[in-house]
């Protein structure tokens, strides 16, 4: 029973490709069918170019001047660049955990190889940037000022830790979330199930009103966690812009 929970992570390949020569080849994936169905979601979203917006541009809007407010919080004038990769960003991950609450619909922000995938690419091109943008300077984010040179070497090591595990904290923590809530659904619904099969009626009426409880819970926590996702994407993005 235990595994049949689990069975909505399950990743099915829907189309493969054999390459002629070599020994490799080309799969399109459930995952991979929902992330197009996303992108393609986001470019029809953002057409929006009415002057009297309807309920989806002025959603849209919405968004726009949130992210636009957090990038200037965070970054400043300065950061501005990154509010197309954020808005973006926030977009992806906010419709993935949305659609991923719709029955027989694949949550791929539920696998840890995705997001993790995600913040180790965020935190390459913010390491990137800041080697870029201040050289070598950019090493004294690992050593905080104003310390004693005493302990230098292990405040370097303890920062240089914290700084990698940014990475793994950022994907973790998407992932745990979306994948516990699911989790949830399924625990609660069957055990709904179960009790209607057996002639329960009025007390299956308990655990289904739990799960409406439940289903506005987790249609917050889809948008707040893709919120903090970006939040932090801009914080750490900032040590690209000025070293603290």
């Amino acid at each position: 029973m235990l595994a049949a929970y689990f069975d909505q992570f399950n990743v099915i390949r829907l189309i493969t490709i054999q390459a002629l020569l070599g020994d490799w080849s080309v799969t399109f994936t459930n995952s991979s069918m929902m992330m197009v169905v996303v992108v393609t979601i986001i470019w029809l979203l953002l057409k929006g170019d009415k002057l009297v917006p309807d309920r989806w541009q002025l959603i849209m809007e919405l968004i726009h001047s949130n992210i636009r407010s957090v990038i200037h919080d965070n970054l400043g004038k300065s950061g501005q660049k990154y509010f197309p990769f954020v808005l973006c960003l926030f977009l992806f991950i906010a419709l993935l955990n949305i659609l991923g609450l719709f029955p027989y619909v694949f949550t791929p922000t539920a696998h840890i190889v995705m997001t993790f995938g995600l913040s180790l690419s965020i935190m390459i091109a913010v390491t990137l940037l800041g080697f870029i943008t201040f050289k070598l300077n950019f090493l004294s984010i690992l050593m905080p000022g104003g310390v004693p040179l005493v302990l230098a070497p292990f405040l370097v090591i303890i920062e240089t830790l914290s700084y990698m595990i940014r990475a793994i904290s950022l994907g973790v923590r998407l992932a745990a979330n979306i994948s516990a809530g699911h989790l949830l659904f399924a625990i609660l619904s069957g055990f709904a199930f179960n009790m209607l099969s057996g002639g329960l009626v009025v007390l299956s009426l308990f655990p289904m009103l739990i799960l409406v409880f439940i289903t506005l819970l987790e249609m917050m926590v889809a948008v707040i966690q893709a919120y903090v996702f970006c939040l932090l994407t801009t914080i750490y993005l900032g040590d690209t812009i000025a070293l603290h």
